[in-house]
């Protein structure tokens, strides 16, 4: 496998970085490299935060993602989709949360843009808007092919979070597949 690169981003207060944290600790336990680096922009809730997630088979030798290199995004909030987005490669898949991310015309003919209502789908759904970092995790890992045998990121999923919410991120993670799924039929 090449590197893959991944970005999440949302505001404070959204929990895409722990989606990020999980992403690089299951590519370990698969037997790869896994690194995530975190940037805020603010230290308060609402705003932009992003992570990138390097992963690889081999040694990582560089642990930053430069501008066109990412080859997946995930968006929760406009105002992070509207700072990070360049850093995704022209062709590049982008997830975003339709109704709080609007991209534009331009934006719809450089990247490969699917709209998936992550959050709705975690309040209606699943019944708690926490789990919305479950559900990003495993639409990005059905978006970038399965970079990481899902089993292996389930697993590592559940190691991270309280055992009291195993059953709703376990909900969380099949409906992020099944949604991908839907979305790629879709477009």
């Amino acid at each position: 496998m090449a590197r893959t690169l991944m970005r999440f981003t949302g505001v404070g207060g959204q929990g895409v970085l722990l989606a990020g944290s999980i992403f690089a600790a299951a590519k370990i336990k698969a037997g790869g490299n896994g690194l995530k680096t975190s940037t805020y922009t603010s230290q308060v809730r609402g705003g932009a935060t992003v992570v990138d997630i390097t992963l690889e088979d081999d040694q990582i030798l560089y642990p930053y993602a430069n501008d066109g290199e990412i080859d997946f995004m995930l968006s929760v909030a406009q105002v992070s989709y509207d700072q990070f987005k360049y850093g995704v490669k022209d062709g590049g898949v982008i997830v975003i949360e339709p109704n709080l991310v609007k991209p534009s015309e331009e934006d719809k003919k450089r990247w490969i843009i699917y709209e998936i209502p992550i959050i709705t789908i975690a309040k209606e759904e699943i019944g708690n808007v926490i789990t919305q970092s479950v559900l990003a995790l495993s639409i990005a890992n059905h978006m970038t092919g399965y970079t990481v045998d899902s089993e292996i990121l389930r697993n590592t999923m559940l190691s991270k979070v309280p055992k009291k919410v195993h059953d709703i991120n376990e909900k969380a993670f099949d409906l992020g597949m099944k949604y991908a799924e839907v979305a790629k039929r879709v477009s």
